[in-house]
């Protein structure tokens, strides 16, 4: 575990203010997360400081413990009641490491803390009071709140015990029989107590910095994971619109180039004998393509998001009304195709823009792969509940499912598997394809 960890398992919150995910072993999160969050600094150059060198900071506090037990050991060199000056130095030198390692081993140093009481009790040295509160303190902030309170009860036993020791060594003290005080009870209950006061104050003050600290270290995680779902939604959103240019894009360069490449080949078979109609076809490729190349435009100009192009026009999707228009623009390019709809349709933009690419899919295709189709039929029927969209021809041939095809009827499944609805794509019985797809209706009860 390591030592500069707030508590074991939590994440470590560098110096400069940013929380990375580096974790342990214990914490199981996934390591290597590629999102920061960005953190205040820590008040104060020493703490910080401090925080960041935490060995240095232990380091420190046994040294201060370390000089508390010298006082104590020149006041046995001095005193003649007091205990071996050998003794007290083999406790403040046994204390030290339990303050150096009170961080990284709690409840062992404080098992540790409380036999050094235990001893220091029997012989008579004082400086091993301080050990079972710091190390206490230590298991509040590093363990659980249970951990700890049950660490303070069996310190208060250690303290019962260590005060049993000192009230029977009382009376062995030169001058312990001229002074009416020195009673074993009275011995035991002051000391006993005065541990136990002592001990409960540095349970409470471990256990709420212990309890702190892991309040925020779960705040920082909780808005870790919360950084980590946002990116992921965002990731999942980005790849849903690429595919939604990529569909759309598809469908519009796809449908586009299908007509012009029919416009120039008529103009081509038709320039010898009737130039006049090679040149009215000609118009009409160029028209479709300036047009494409507008509509192709404000579809990169609409997820640039740069602002490097202010002057692309906006212009409405197209829907059931552009129909005709389409089904004249593919007529003009040599397909037989006829219209017909029935019932009233919704008016619903995006479900209008559904049913306008796949008409318009489905006769690019037409166009593509059945030019000897001699009837193209395109029917819409609304109902109160559902709209079906039928489009035949009765060409020689069917459009394969590979390519650029395979692609087109793979976006008409997305496009109707969105509403709910059912796409069917293939050959007719006797020649010819067939596309048929229902989509269902929620209409408004006003």
């Amino acid at each position: 575990m390591d030592s500069r960890l707030p508590y074991p398992g939590c994440h470590r919150t560098p110096p400069e203010g940013r929380l990375t995910h580096a974790t342990n072993g214990s914490s199981g999160a996934s390591s290597g997360a590629p999102d920061d969050l960005a953190l205040p600094r820590p008040p104060g150059t020493i703490r910080r400081y401090l925080h960041r060198h935490p060995w240095l900071t232990d380091s420190l506090v046994a040294l201060v413990y370390l000089l508390f037990a010298a006082i104590f050991a020149v006041v046995a060199a001095v005193a003649p009641d007091m205990p071996p000056l050998w003794a007290v130095i083999a406790l403040g030198v046994a204390g030290a490491p339990v303050v150096l390692l009170r961080r990284r081993y709690p409840l062992l140093m404080f098992a540790l803390a409380n036999v050094l009481i235990i001893i220091g009790s029997a012989i008579g040295s004082t400086a091993e009071i301080l050990l079972p509160l710091l190390t206490i303190y230590a298991v509040g902030v590093y363990r659980p709140t249970r951990a700890a309170w049950i660490s303070f009860g069996a310190g208060s036993a250690a303290a019962i015990v260590a005060g049993l020791v000192a009230a029977a060594r009382a009376p062995a003290l030169p001058g312990a029989a001229a002074d009416a005080s020195q009673d074993f009870v009275g011995v035991w209950f002051n000391n006993t107590a005065t541990a136990i006061v002592f001990l409960l104050v540095a349970t409470l003050i471990g256990t709420n910095v212990g309890s702190r600290k892991r309040y925020v270290a779960a705040l920082l995680e909780r808005a870790a994971q919360l950084a980590r779902e946002r990116d992921a939604q965002a990731e999942i959103a980005s790849a849903h619109e690429r595919e939604r240019i990529a569909r759309e894009m598809h469908d519009v360069i796809a449908h586009s180039l299908s007509v012009m490449i029919a416009l120039t080949e008529g103009a081509r078979a038709s320039a010898p004998e009737h130039p006049e109609r090679a040149q009215d076809a000609m118009g009409r490729a160029a028209e479709t393509g300036r047009r494409t190349l507008a509509e192709v435009r404000r579809l990169l100009g609409s997820v640039r998001g740069d602002g490097g192009d202010q002057q692309v026009t906006r212009a409405p999707q197209p829907g059931v009304d552009e129909l005709p228009a389409l089904v004249t623009e593919f007529t003009r390019a040599g397909l037989p195709v006829s219209l017909s709809m029935s019932g009233s349709p919704v008016r619903d933009p995006a479900l209008e823009l559904t049913v306008f690419r796949l008409v318009q899919e489905s006769l690019t295709n037409a166009l593509r792969h059945a030019p000897q189709a001699t009837s193209v039929s395109v029917s819409l029927t609304w109902t109160t509940e559902t709209v079906e969209v039928v489009i035949e021809d009765d060409g020689p041939t069917a459009p394969s499912t590979t390519g650029d095809v395979g692609r087109g009827i793979l976006g008409m499944r997305k496009r109707v598997a969105f509403y709910g609805g059912e796409l069917e794509a293939g050959p007719r019985s006797a020649r010819g394809w067939r596309v048929r797809a229902t989509l269902p209706l929620e209409r408004s009860t006003s």
